[in-house]
């Protein structure tokens, strides 16, 4: 059975061409069609058509019989380890304005339905031990995860809701799928999110997001606050500029670290 079989068409694509890119990558001198297609576990049919397909986005080099990984097909682990490095550049940002505020400061990034904490500078409150690296939350009730769902294309966020039972984890969590959509255009729009005790009671949330270079949503940062010591007063407006700073310092220190090619 070849890769991918069974699957819906677009990923049978999608494991195919990984498939032809791994048996590439896996001989030091270009191969013939027949040894891509040997090693791929590909027929010949399909493995010529994803290769044509690989040169001519400019991932493989054909010359005559032969073909041969370009460089191009670098970026495709460095939009991965560059990923890896956001945690660590965000890291001193986040510390400062966990001693500005007293706050913690989380960062997190969008797994499906979810947001993934990667990063995390604990604060001086009791509770900040609870959350770590790797913690899993329901990204349609948090302040990162909205930041990050309103970053999401049409298709993108509909997916992502689709995963989503939006449940709720109070009763000021929004249920109502078209409510959450609305909610994340307003995020969208003014740039970072509030959310007032959906999570939790007793729990205010700033989230902001964090950009590469070419201005994309790579991750998001929060920074938690408590609603009773707020009160009825909202959140000052200091707190939104600090956390909108570190988020902008975040983005710099990501954008200067990305290799050119990834640049717009």
């Amino acid at each position: 059975m070849e890769e991918g079989q069974g699957a819906p068409e677009e990923l049978q694509s999608l494991a195919r061409g990984l498939a032809v890119i791994k048996a590439l990558a896996g001989s030091e001198e270009p191969q013939t069609l027949a040894q891509v297609a040997q090693a791929a576990g590909l027929n010949r049919a399909v493995t010529r058509r994803v290769l044509l397909t690989l040169v001519e986005v400019g991932y493989v080099l054909a010359r005559g019989r032969e073909f041969s990984l370009r460089p191009r097909v670098l970026e495709l682990g460095e939009a991965y380890r560059s990923s890896l490095r956001v945690p660590s550049l965000a890291a001193p940002s986040m510390a400062r304005l966990v001693q500005v505020t007293g706050q913690s400061c989380s960062m997190a990034v969008l797994d499906g339905a979810d947001i993934v904490y990667v990063q995390r500078i604990p604060g001086r409150r009791i509770i900040d031990a609870v959350l770590h690296v790797g913690t899993r939350l329901p990204a349609h009730a948090t302040a990162m995860g909205r930041v990050l769902l309103a970053a999401l294309g049409e298709e993108e966020l509909a997916a992502a809701l689709e995963d989503s039972d939006l449940g709720a984890l109070t009763e000021r969590t929004i249920t109502d799928r078209a409510a959450l959509v609305a909610e994340l255009a307003r995020v969208r729009e003014q740039g970072y999110c509030l959310i007032d005790q959906e999570f939790e009671r007793g729990l205010t949330t700033l989230g902001a997001p964090v950009r590469d270079a070419r201005g994309d949503v790579v991750a998001a940062i929060n920074l938690p606050l408590s609603s009773y010591t707020l009160g009825g007063n909202g959140v000052p407006a200091e707190f939104v500029d600090a956390l909108l700073r570190t988020a902008e310092e975040i983005s710099g220190a990501v954008a200067r670290h990305e290799p050119t090619s990834r640049r717009r």
